[in-house]
């Protein structure tokens, strides 16, 4: 009889993972890695190292409560070979399996070594789709088919379609549109009570990961301090609750909002258990329509997060997968001044970055417009190294995986693909960060000036950046005046 083992990644934490189905618990064992190279590829945020690794002892302890045999390889375990092949190997040793059966890894380089274990090891290795996204790969090449520039938008339509989510019975969108984004814009309310996300309180596992990050990673950009993130699937639907009932109805009005010392406003703040695998992304997108179906939440709040949710992360996820490896060195615009020290350190007098910096450092966490319209936007206007700026983003927060970043930072926010994700460049000058927040007031440059030595910077380079590229972005019909 064939023993089995099954490898299961920090980002694939759910209970009805394809290598887990169709499995007697007494055939197999489930093999679990804290590994280093996986801490150190990029110098993950504190609290990213923390989530993972607590979360997957939590979820080896459910495992074993389920009645699965499960080897558990912590990072100061002796031998620790410091790799997923490594400690793969170290396993078929010790359990004698002769087959191993793993769900496909989410970034382009796992999933290299995980095509090499066949031969590595000599043993049938089954490699399944991981079906916990909406829509598997094979359909999302075969929509995207040759176009060199595939739009989110009419993807985004054949997932309400695919789904039923907020599709009337005539096969119409839900209020006639598809998309209510013009609603969704909407810059900070003058006077507001934000609640920040409940607590956590640390269990003991959790307790025992945060002493290991202190002792391993403390020099690590971030802080262990304030960690406040869902370590169980028990957790993340506590806070998927929170979110419905308390801060959903007006996501959608104020999600591109941004205020000082407002770290959280209307979001979320459930991307960590969405992409290790602790919510599932259909059933998140059903209870927001529920809310709205229900009279809870308006339909532009409904609408706008279910878009983020089965339009973005799922075109990102495809796109991906399209374009790499050519994603990972592209450089459209040929940028290359190195990131400003101002992004590790938040020391610079440009309010709006020094805020999202900080908000940065204390909870590997910014929101859309955060990351897009400030942290991107800078670094594009700048000139900055697309692929420095793609590592930074996997350095400091605690959602990022390379399946995320790569597309969103290099395609869509520093347009280094040349426009294969994004029709156009997200540049903007400092009015629109003015128009969305409350950064510029009190910042000791001006938004109001595009000269001089307290002109706001972003205003001269935001010129500088279409003078600079007009011989590559010039014809771009979306900037046409």
């Amino acid at each position: 009889m064939t023993k089995l083992l099954i490898p299961v990644l920090g980002d694939q934490l759910t209970h009805g993972l394809a290598s887990l189905r169709d499995v007697d618990p007494k055939d197999a064992i489930v093999l679990l890695m804290e590994v280093v190279e996986e801490t150190r590829y990029v110098r993950h945020h504190p609290h990213k190292i923390i989530l993972i690794f607590s979360a997957m002892r939590h979820f080896a302890a459910e495992l074993r409560k389920a009645g699965w045999t499960v080897d558990y390889v912590e990072l100061e375990d002796e031998g620790n070979s410091g790799s997923f092949t490594g400690e793969v190997g170290r396993a078929l040793e010790r359990h004698r399996a002769d087959a191993i059966r793993v769900v496909e890894a989410g970034e382009w380089r796992v999933q290299q070594a995980l095509a090499g274990w066949e031969t590595e090891f000599g043993i049938p290795v089954d490699i399944l789709p991981d079906d916990r996204f909406v829509c598997p790969l094979p359909d999302f090449f075969a929509w995207a088919g040759k176009s060199q520039h595939p739009v989110m938008e009419y993807f985004y339509r054949e997932m309400r379609r695919r789904t039923g989510l907020l599709i009337e019975p005539d096969g119409k969108p839900t209020g006639g549109e598809w998309n209510y984004d013009r609603f969704n814009r909407e810059g900070p309310p003058d006077k507001a009570t934000f609640a920040d996300p409940e607590p956590f309180r640390a269990d003991t596992i959790t307790k025992e990961v945060i002493a290991l990050v202190e002792r391993r990673f403390s020099k690590h950009f971030g802080r262990t301090e304030g960690f406040n993130l869902p370590v169980t699937a028990k957790q993340a639907e506590a806070r998927l609750d929170e979110f419905i009932a308390r801060r959903l109805p007006l996501f959608g009005t104020y999600q591109d909002a941004m205020l000082v010392g407002e770290d959280w406003l209307f979001h979320a703040a459930i991307s960590t258990s969405l992409n290790c695998g602790l919510l599932d992304p259909l059933e998140v997108c059903r209870r927001a329509e529920a809310a709205y179906r229900a009279g809870h939440a308006p339909l532009n709040a409904a609408e706008g997060f279910i878009r983020q949710i089965i339009g973005w992360r799922e075109y990102m996820r495809g796109m991906y997968w399209r374009e790499m490896p050519k994603l990972g060195r592209a450089n459209a615009l040929g940028a290359h001044r190195p990131l400003p020290e101002f992004y590790w350190t938040g020391e610079t007098d440009m309010r709006c970055l020094s805020e999202c910096v900080r908000n940065t450092h204390d909870h590997a966490y910014a929101h859309h417009i955060q990351r897009l319209m400030v942290l991107g936007n800078f670094a594009l206007l700048a000139g900055i190294d697309p692929h420095q700026v793609s590592d930074w983003f996997l350095v400091v927060y605690a959602d990022a995986y390379e399946w995320v970043e790569h597309p969103n930072v290099i395609g869509m926010s520093q347009w280094a693909d040349g426009g294969t994700i994004a029709t156009k460049p997200y540049a903007a000058s400092g009015a629109y960060i003015d128009r969305m927040s409350d950064y510029c007031r009190n910042c000791v440059y001006d938004v109001k000036k595009k000269v001089g030595p307290r002109s706001c910077p972003f205003n001269s380079l935001y010129w500088d950046f279409l003078a600079r590229n007009e011989d590559k972005i010039g014809s771009n019909h979306r900037l046409r005046n």
